[in-house]
């Protein structure tokens, strides 16, 4: 069996307010730490049938781009669910969210 391990690494100032995130993987090509500015982790408990989640953003991550990285999260999650359900109705539906989120946000999502 195959094994890979991801490990994220979260600097934290005096107030335990995130200065830098860094996350590595045994699976990758690159293995230098590399640098991000948000992440969302969520994790299926199956015993207790709920989501674990872990949201942080350092304290240097400008709007602009928290709100261009919740955009583009919502686009992947839509396209996790169809592969995971093939409910494709549902994921047009959350494409057309995505859109007015974008409009609402002033997020420009033409390359």
């Amino acid at each position: 069996m195959k094994k890979a391990e991801i490990k994220i690494t979260v600097e934290l100032d005096e107030k335990n307010v995130p200065e830098n995130i860094l996350w590595e993987s045994t699976d990758s090509q690159n293995q230098d730490q590399m640098a991000a500015k948000s992440m969302m982790l969520a994790l299926w408990d199956h015993n207790y049938k709920n989501s674990m989640r872990i949201d942080l953003w350092t304290k240097d991550m400008p709007v602009d781009e928290m709100k261009r990285f919740f955009y583009e999260t919502l686009q992947t999650m839509g396209d996790s669910f169809l592969r995971a359900t093939g409910e494709k109705n549902i994921v047009e539906d959350l494409r057309d969210y995505c859109a007015h989120f974008a409009d609402k946000m002033g997020i420009n999502t033409k390359g």
